[in-house]
């Protein structure tokens, strides 16, 4: 039987506090609608990839120690990256929608995070997982690439419909912020 650290425990914590509050913060969003019979094999394929992860003991301890640095290091990091993606999600308010979504009446919101990248809220997200595995596990990096790639898909269809939605000024704000981390993609 695995020995459960402090350490398993904070993280475990934070992650479903932050979940929580991340479902209770989509019942105020503004109505939208998502193309899920379109995008529905992007996301099978996410949950299966996940499944199996799970199922092969991927995320498992490796059941040594691990060093302070690392913890700290990784606890930074998720740190960062949550507050990233709440900053994000606070800033965007009733204008967030779920991936791939649609607005009714969207607003285009390019201050706070989304001057710094169009993306925000996956990119930490995906810092927030970097962390946890840096912290915990080497193996939660498989969980972090499945949903970076799962990220990427979903900003690239997310990308087309505000051009569509906003011809003139959505083109203009790419050419001056990058896609998923800031200053560098």
């Amino acid at each position: 039987m695995r020995h459960v650290h402090t350490t398993d425990v904070v993280f475990a914590t934070l992650w479903i506090a932050f979940w929580i509050y991340w479902i209770v913060a989509a019942f105020f969003a503004k109505r939208g609608r998502v193309a899920w019979s379109q995008e529905l094999r992007i996301r099978v394929l996410v949950i299966l990839l996940a499944g199996f992860a799970l199922r092969g003991g991927g995320f498992r301890d490796s059941g040594h120690d691990i060093a302070a640095w690392r913890i700290g290091l990784g606890f930074a990091l998720f740190a960062v990256g949550l507050g990233f993606a709440v900053w994000a999600r606070l800033h965007i308010g009733r204008n967030w929608g779920h991936p791939m979504s649609k607005k009714e009446n969207p607003e285009l919101i390019t201050s706070g995070p989304y001057q710094l990248v169009r993306h925000p809220i996956y990119f930490g997200i995906l810092l927030a997982g970097a962390g946890t595995a840096i912290a915990l596990n080497w193996t939660w990096l498989i969980a972090t690439a499945i949903a970076g790639v799962y990220f990427v898909y979903s900003a690239t269809i997310e990308e087309r419909n505000l051009t569509e939605q906003f011809p003139d000024a959505y083109p203009n704000y790419t050419r001056t912020t990058k896609m998923l981390v800031p200053f560098i993609y």
